[in-house]
């Protein structure tokens, strides 16, 4: 192998590793694609973030190119997000004041969530994003969604809007709707309308730039400014100022909590994106560089007097729809966005308002997903709701709990609380495991091994005259040791039986606490007149009970030797024992 690129691998980018010249076509045209949504989208989401429209512009250049020099993925598009918009104006409000003005602490904001992902990289520490679920960010996601809606509404029909969270922002505007001015209701309405017809029937038009070139020359030609329908006003044009936002050390510490929060979200979001399209190329995404790349964008993003970015699914999305194969893409909607900068802003003043938010509102309500919520509550069975009660509908808690807590109380209020759901719910449902009784499968009676099922599933199933057959689905460790002891002993004491069986299939680990357990659990089961039996014993439990011999390698045989004891009794203490085939 020759060329630079085998010989230094290190010193070309993953996303651009393994370039052919015949995806440079395909590369230009998708960056010009992205450019022509990036642009009016980055502008509508700095107005969302409360900071200056050109913050966007400013934010997406140096975005793009860091992520494709520290990133993973060869398609994800970073740019300035609804999500992270919002979640960055409710925290700079927060944390406002001190002579620092909104464009400043958004800024800072960025450096903030940029230097915690770049850590959190360098300590690997991607598995986080585990916890927060899929059902959890549905959730989050829709109220999110819920809110930037209503809280653009007033643009749209230019009015004033409420204070608060969603219900005070919908409030408000009801309240408002009298004073509804009717030129901006009619050119918001028409571009909420141009740009759905242009996505559903001409999705490859960048129907975003379009609704803002009509908005423009609708200005211009109409003189609407004068009829009182507000625009953007000045974009100063150049490239931004460089250097680290001007705050103080207290300043920086009250951006930490918001700035983690941040870079957690962004990075759930993108890392879901790049996941999706890079198993469709057959690549694989590594979640500490996606991290770190995503850490890059955001730093570069705030020492340009940027704001919060992070990987776009519906950008990555046009992207690779218009033939992306690299990051080049990437690094063209960059060149074309300086461009921007040096020369086109003054086309982009006399943008109305209602425009704005019209590209907002479209390019959100495609995430109110209500239908994949109803999905997650019919998911639970009869099987799963009478093995966990409430429980079982554990996802749908989650996601509702998410959205809801967007709407009430706020974004990182809402992903903490879906979060702690999810969390809450798995840890009662691993302390309270489902503990099945099981029977022989009637068709399987007479076989060398018969099978043995869940009664509750099939009332086919025999279960064996004095045995009691119990099966753990779940981890055996401190949090449910005790639940798993109550129900063996409490089948012990029925007069009619004569043994149980512990079924340690679906047992994958044990710690010391359930091992104990399961030792004083056999002296409790005698004491109550039983035998206490284990089939598919794990070695370490094998290892601490004081009668090994109890440990058997099938069900089956766990039955049979405790019949054996049955017919011994009978016969009298003397009796000699059959064979036996104890777990070795």
């Amino acid at each position: 192998m020759s060329g630079p690129e085998h010989r230094r691998p290190g010193l070309v980018p993953p996303t651009l590793r393994g370039y052919r010249k015949g995806w440079l076509r395909g590369d230009l045209v998708a960056g010009l694609t992205v450019w022509a949504v990036l642009v009016p989208e980055s502008i509508a989401y700095a107005t969302l973030a409360g900071a200056p429209p050109i913050t966007g512009l400013y934010a997406a250049p140096a975005a793009l190119a860091l992520y494709a020099l520290f990133g993973g993925s060869r398609q994800l598009v970073v740019g300035p997000m609804s999500t992270t918009a919002v979640l960055s104006a409710g925290i700079v409000a927060a944390v406002s004041g001190g002579g620092a003005d909104a464009a400043t602490l958004t800024a800072g904001l960025a450096v903030v969530a940029g230097a915690v992902a770049m850590v959190a990289g360098l300590l690997r520490l991607g598995f986080l994003a585990s916890f927060v679920s899929e059902p959890v960010m549905k959730g989050f996601i829709t109220g999110l969604a819920l809110t930037i809606v209503v809280g653009q509404l007033p643009a749209l029909f230019g009015v004033d809007g409420g204070d608060g969270e969603f219900f005070g922002k919908l409030w408000g505007l009801v309240t408002a709707l009298g004073q509804t001015h009717v030129p901006t209701l009619a050119i918001g309405a028409l571009s909420v309308v141009g740009i759905l017809v242009l996505r559903r029937f001409l999705p490859l038009v960048p129907a975003a730039l379009l609704a803002v070139a009509a908005g423009v020359a609708a200005t211009v030609l109409l003189g609407l400014d004068g009829h009182g329908v507000d625009i953007v006003g000045t974009l100063p044009s150049g490239l931004p100022p460089l250097g680290l936002p001007d705050l103080s050390l207290s300043q920086y510490g009250a951006l930490v909590g918001g700035g983690t929060a941040v870079a957690l979200l962004g990075f759930a979001e993108g890392f879901g994106a790049a996941k999706t399209y890079a198993a469709r190329t057959g690549d694989r995404i590594d979640g500490n560089r996606e991290l770190f790349g995503m850490g890059a964008a955001n730093l570069a993003s705030g020492f340009g007097s940027g704001m919060v970015v992070n990987g776009s699914l519906s950008k990555t999305a046009v992207n690779a729809g218009a033939g992306s194969r690299s990051q080049v893409s990437g690094l063209t909607a960059a060149l074309f966005t300086v461009l921007t900068l040096l020369f086109l802003t003054g086309l982009f003043e006399k943008l109305p308002e209602a425009v704005l938010a019209a590209v907002v509102i479209t390019a959100v309500v495609e995430l109110v997903d209500l239908r994949a919520i109803r999905e997650l509550y019919r998911v639970a069975t009869p099987g799963l709701r009478a093995a966990y009660g409430a429980t079982a509908r554990a996802d749908f808690i989650s996601a509702v709990g998410a959205m809801f807590g967007v709407l009430l109380f706020g974004t990182l209020q809402g992903l903490l609380i879906g979060v702690g759901l999810a969390l809450l719910l798995l840890l009662y449902r691993a302390s309270r495991p489902n503990i099945a009784e099981l029977g022989r499968v009637a068709a399987t009676v007479g076989d060398v091994r018969p099978q043995w099922e869940d009664l509750a599933r099939d009332s086919g199933n025999r279960p064996e005259p004095g045995v009691v057959v119990l099966r753990v689905e779940g981890g055996l460790f401190f949090a449910n040791a005790a639940w798993v002891h109550d129900r063996a002993v409490a089948e012990a004491k029925d007069p009619k039986t004569r043994a149980v069986v512990l079924d340690a299939q679906t047992v994958p680990f044990v710690d010391l606490t359930a091992a104990r357990m399961l030792r004083r659990l056999s002296d409790d089961v005698r004491g109550a007149g039983g035998r206490l039996l284990l089939a598919h014993g794990i070695g370490q439990v094998r290892d601490l009970l004081d009668t090994p011999e109890d440990v058997f390698a099938t069900v089956e045989e766990a039955v049979r030797a405790a019949g054996r004891d049955d017919a011994r009794d009978e016969r009298g203490p003397d009796a000699p024992d059959g064979p036996a085939t104890p777990a070795g």
